[in-house]
């Protein structure tokens, strides 16, 4: 076993800490060696403890953007309701209008008008038509619409129709859109605008949707600062509470920020046991040492059972990283420098959300590019690099993705990359020139 395969770690089924503490202030515990998980698998694992249990809400649907959709909904009637213009000209019967020419029109007397917001007043006979509005909703007897431009007028009443329709030419139908007692929109659905546009068509104001999770976020680090202060001698300003909590909020759920603890056991520990109390999800963000990173495992496996279930991923940058469940809820140990972070945040967190949610996970925006320069790597790592998107060098359509690199605790990393590639377990690197998808942040 080599080192880039394992990692020392406080093992999930071992017994809790004991009273001894070492010099953190945390009791000593068990350690042994066991492999890093692959990404993949370490996902799997916590998500298999943590059957999906949805709390249901109903909310006004025009407060609904973003939130996941609860259950199915059928429509509750046809849309439209009525025959509808599609264009500005006349309703006709359109055999009337059969063998039109420019040269040979079909004359057509003008019986009404139909305006907006109205019913027709009168029902079609043969040779008559209508003028209409788009929108405007057809009389009884037309089956088609003359656009205005294919027509022309030679009195008050008399309409030229200079060319022939179809039967339900420049018409929709009742129920075109949807029928009655379709599926429209399924559970899981995060509801775009154009969902609410078509649940509120449709009469249906108020929708069941899973309720907004609370995910407390605990940083921990001798070393942080609120971002008001200026940090002294070896002090830097907390970055992570707050890429934190805008990752959460963007995902629709509702950030708790604990604030920021000593690497201490004891208060990091009950900071950590009372966020686990009051919300849904916990997130620590520990220190960068490896005793502060231990630390974080041994707070975590305190909070509930089973406690730990992967401390380890075979990933970079976020090797670190602890995935959890303790009492029911998912607990997360996220490596303290931001690149890792947000990282880590995008592969363990935010499905997991998703799946607490109930949430049918769409397929994350990618762009296809060009690998500008090589990069190496690890076999039996998956590696994630930061890129810049910039226009191919080459005069070809697309994209260069351009490594921006840089250590994992430097934000700007992130602030100057459009977003991040993949490099899978099995590859020792990419090469210049290869076709790669980028994932946009």
């Amino acid at each position: 076993m080599t080192e880039e395969h394992v990692i020392l770690s406080n093992d999930a089924e071992s017994a809790h800490p004991d009273e001894r503490a070492n010099r953190h202030g945390q009791p000593a515990t068990t350690h042994e060696l066991f492999n890093v998980r692959a990404p993949s698998d370490a996902l799997a694992i916590l998500l298999a403890q943590l059957p999906a249990s949805v709390a249901v809400e109903a909310i006004p649907t025009r407060d609904a953007l973003d939130r996941v959709l609860a259950e199915d909904v059928s429509s509750p009637g046809d849309l439209p309701t009525f025959r509808r213009s599609t264009m500005d000209g006349f309703a006709v019967r359109a055999a009337d209008t059969f063998g039109a020419t420019e040269g040979l029109p079909a004359y057509l007397e003008l019986v009404d008008e139909v305006f907006m917001g109205q019913a027709p007043k009168v029902a079609l006979g043969r040779g008559e038509c209508v003028r209409i509005a788009t929108g405007g909703m057809l009389p009884s007897g037309a089956d088609a619409i003359v656009m205005v431009e294919q027509t022309q007028a030679v009195g008050p009443r008399t309409i030229e129709a200079l060319r022939p329709v179809a039967p339900g030419e420049n018409v929709v139908q009742v129920g075109e859109d949807v029928r009655a007692g379709d599926p429209i929109i399924s559970r899981g659905t995060s509801l775009r605008p154009q969902d609410l546009g078509g649940l509120l068509a449709l009469g249906l104001t108020v929708v069941p949707v899973a309720r907004r999770l609370r995910v407390a976020i605990v940083s921990g680090g001798d070393e942080l600062v609120d971002p008001e202060a200026v940090p002294g001698p070896g002090q830097i300003r907390d970055i992570n509470s707050y890429t934190l909590a805008a990752l959460v909020r963007r995902g629709g759920h509702e950030p708790c920020l604990e604030g920021v603890f000593p690497d201490d056991y004891a208060p990091l520990q009950a900071a950590a046991a009372q966020a686990l109390a009051q919300c849904d999800v916990v997130i620590l963000s520990a220190g960068s040492s490896v005793s502060a990173r231990d630390m974080t495992a041994q707070v975590v496996d305190s909070l509930g059972r089973p406690g730990v279930l992967v401390h380890g991923v075979s990933l970079k940058p976020g090797k670190p990283t602890i995935l959890a469940v303790c009492d029911g809820k998912a607990v997360f140990g996220l490596p303290g420098n931001p690149v890792s972070c947000m990282v880590t945040y995008e592969l363990f967190v935010a499905p997991t959300l998703a799946h607490l949610s109930g949430a049918v996970v769409p397929p994350r925006r990618t762009v296809s590019a060009r690998l500008a320069r090589n990069i190496a790597s690890a076999a039996g790592r998956e590696d994630y690099i930061q890129v810049r998107l910039e226009p191919r060098q080459d005069g070809g359509h697309g994209f260069d993705a351009v490594p921006v690199f840089g250590k994992s605790n430097l934000i700007f990393t992130l602030v100057h990359s459009a977003g991040m590639l993949k490099i899978p377990l099995d590859a020792g690197g990419l090469n210049a020139g290869a076709d790669v998808e980028v994932v946009l942040f």
